[in-house]
């Protein structure tokens, strides 16, 4: 009697197994989609693609003072290796600068201006195009900067694309502190971290998404002008104040507020930004050898462009990497 029970259970058994093994046989056959609707599961969402330079919105902000001085030196070095990927966000018609970018050239309704609401206003301006363009990232940039794309694509490769990303170099040591305007004429007082502005910084666009309560169309200038403080600060606040986030810090952007000498020759190479001016009443700008001599090239960017592009036409032939 006990021996039948087992070969009973083993009997059952066996043809269990059999059908979940046609079972499987039978979704295996189907497409991937068809197995998880079969299964009565939600199939899993597709890895984005790999991430490259045609995915990176660019802006660059200038001033039409600054169309021959700053902004020709950068379509003769990096933006002529990104040209695509970046746009110019200046307050005046330039036509050679049209001739040279085309439709990169975005001539805003912004006052000339070094003031809050005239940087704030470029800078809406840009996160208005960039949230148009459809693209993954939105990277400003001022028109000191010089941008090494291959580096700048490592960087935005290695972040986490599935959250809110905001990476950039804090300018101060420490957090920055405003004034919330609050109901009842009274305010609160808010602290956060910023990326500045002329180093440079990148968003991401889930979180450039979020931030459009706050930062499209008029209401960046709007924000900015709440608080008292300028685009870069606006940009910061909107993130860390309104959204939760957090600015990630990263070493690899510079701006000419801090001491440039300071990065090695071999350095150079991995850096995403770097910058040249008048800091603390003195040229502050990259110590790199050649292959022109510092009148010839007193910011050092067509020397680092021939480091990093020795193709360049204009580069001097054997230049060494």
């Amino acid at each position: 009697m006990q021996c039948r029970l087992l070969r009973g259970l083993a009997g059952g058994f066996l043809t269990l197994l059999c059908m979940g093994l046609l079972s499987l046989r039978y979704h295996l056959s189907q497409s991937p989609k068809s197995v998880w609707e079969t299964l009565g599961l939600s199939p899993p969402s597709p890895r984005p693609p790999e991430l490259q330079l045609q995915d990176v919105f660019i802006a660059v902000k200038t001033t039409r003072a600054f169309h021959r001085s700053r902004l020709e030196l950068l379509l003769d070095t990096w933006v002529s290796r990104t040209r695509e990927q970046t746009f110019v966000f200046t307050d005046s018609l330039d036509e050679g600068l049209r001739k040279r970018l085309g439709p990169h050239l975005v001539v805003t309704n912004c006052s000339a201006e070094h003031s809050h609401p005239a940087l704030s206003c470029k800078m809406a301006a840009e996160f208005d195009a960039f949230l148009a363009s459809g693209l993954r990232w939105f990277c400003h940039v001022d028109d000191d900067n010089y941008v090494n794309a291959q580096a700048l694509l490592r960087l935005l490769r290695a972040l986490p694309q599935t959250l809110d990303v905001y990476i950039g170099r804090p300018s101060l040591n420490r957090p920055i502190h405003a004034s919330e305007p609050q109901p009842r004429n009274r305010t609160r007082l808010v602290r956060f971290w910023f990326a500045t502005g002329g180093a440079g910084f990148c968003i991401n666009r889930k979180l450039a998404l979020k931030m459009t309560p706050w930062a499209s169309g008029t209401r960046f200038v709007h924000t900015s002008a709440l608080i008292r403080l300028p685009d870069d600060c606006t940009v910061g606040y909107i993130i860390e104040c309104k959204l939760g986030g957090h600015l990630q810090p990263s070493p690899l952007f510079h701006s000419h507020l801090e001491t440039l000498q300071l990065l090695g020759a071999a350095q150079l190479l991995e850096q995403v930004t770097l910058s040249y001016g008048i800091f603390e009443g003195k040229l502050n700008v990259i110590k790199l050898q050649g292959p022109f001599s510092p009148e010839e090239d007193p910011s050092r960017f067509r020397s680092l462009h021939c480091l990093l592009y020795p193709d360049t036409p204009w580069c001097p032939q054997l230049v060494a990497r």
